[in-house]
């Protein structure tokens, strides 16, 4: 008997990895997730992050496995387990060697933020004073990763360098986690020309939840959550929405530090400027870990979107996403 309900896939996590949360998984039926395994980690260190997951592949083999191609999402569905998607917030693991893109993905990496918050070899992050957009270095590596599959992501990035991202790169791009501007303004979020941008490349935007990233933060309500997605669905077009959820669950606040400073700062960051970001704020009710992915669809369907575009939004826009871009041309 096939099972009814829609595809779950969170195009972004970065959790703080235990068999608990394996299992939440499973009890949420997310059938994949697109994990950061790096921030400011160099490409050894990145490697060491990869023999961690496969330790837990090897000791929880009947929750999770290493995803790499869209069939994986399928198989992973059907085996009752969630496949995981290898992903880099920062191009530190290429270092400023090329021909690392083609190994990152041979090792499974899917998805390379060009920059964090910061200026990148490759382009100017969203807390830059300036944007210079992408760089010599950055138009070499857009050109690689496009041939080998390793999906573009502007997620951290300032306007310029995503909307220059779009336009130089031959395959579509991600926003992985983030949110739009108009519903609420902050620097991580993207403007509507950005959002037109990249549906019209036939990019997508995975919606975060994220607390920073919500209009009332830990108050926001389920419903203007997903009043937000129809909002966007109207702006983008239903076929360029997914979910990127950003959960960090049991992450403690030194983790905080290292995404925002890394080694780059003896300074703490508090992102936006306030000390009320400080650490991780406490997440929406409705929406606490994996198991809470059914509240998203609900409410959905109350806000009025109909089965076939909740299923989209749910997953089924990634998965002909991963279809089309995880190969190699």
């Amino acid at each position: 008997m096939s099972d009814p309900r829609p595809i779950r896939i969170d195009n972004l996590q970065y959790a703080n990895w235990s068999e608990k949360i394996f299992r939440q998984m499973r009890e949420g039926g997310v059938d994949a997730v697109h994990v950061t395994i790096s921030y400011h980690e160099n490409f050894r260190e990145t490697v060491l992050n990869i023999e961690k997951w496969n330790r837990w592949f090897e000791q929880f083999p009947d929750l999770i496995f290493h995803g790499k191609w869209a069939d994986d999402v399928e198989a992973a569905r059907a085996s009752g387990r969630t496949a995981i998607f290898f992903g880099f917030q920062n191009p530190s693991p290429i270092e400023d060697d090329i021909g690392l893109v083609e190994i990152v993905h041979a090792l499974g990496a899917r998805f390379m933020q060009l920059t964090y918050n910061n200026q990148s070899l490759l382009a100017t992050g969203c807390y830059e004073a300036k944007d210079t957009g992408i760089t010599r270095m950055g138009r070499q590596v857009i050109k690689e990763m496009n041939r080998v599959g390793l999906v573009i992501d502007m997620s951290h990035s300032a306007e310029r360098s995503t909307l220059e991202a779009i336009e130089i790169s031959e395959r579509p791009i991600a926003i992985t986690h983030a949110n739009p501007a108009f519903w609420m303004p902050a620097l991580r979020n993207k403007s509507d020309d950005v959002l037109k941008a990249l549906a019209a490349s036939g990019g997508m935007l995975g919606f975060s939840m994220y607390p920073h990233h919500l209009k009332d933060k830990t108050e926001c309500t389920l419903e203007s959550f997903c009043q937000m997605i129809v909002a966007t669905a109207d702006l983008m077009g239903i076929d360029h929405i997914g979910i990127g959820s950003d959960l960090c669950q049991d992450q403690p606040d030194s983790v905080v530090e290292w995404m925002r400073v890394g080694r780059w700062s003896k300074e703490i960051d508090y992102g936006e400027g306030s000390k009320d970001n400080a650490g991780f704020p406490p997440q929406p009710d409705w929406f606490t870990d994996n198991r809470d992915f059914g509240n998203i669809e609900q409410g959905l369907r109350s806000a009025g979107m109909s089965d076939e575009d909740v299923a989209k939004v749910m997953g089924g826009n990634w998965l002909a996403f991963y279809e089309a871009n995880f190969s190699p041309l």
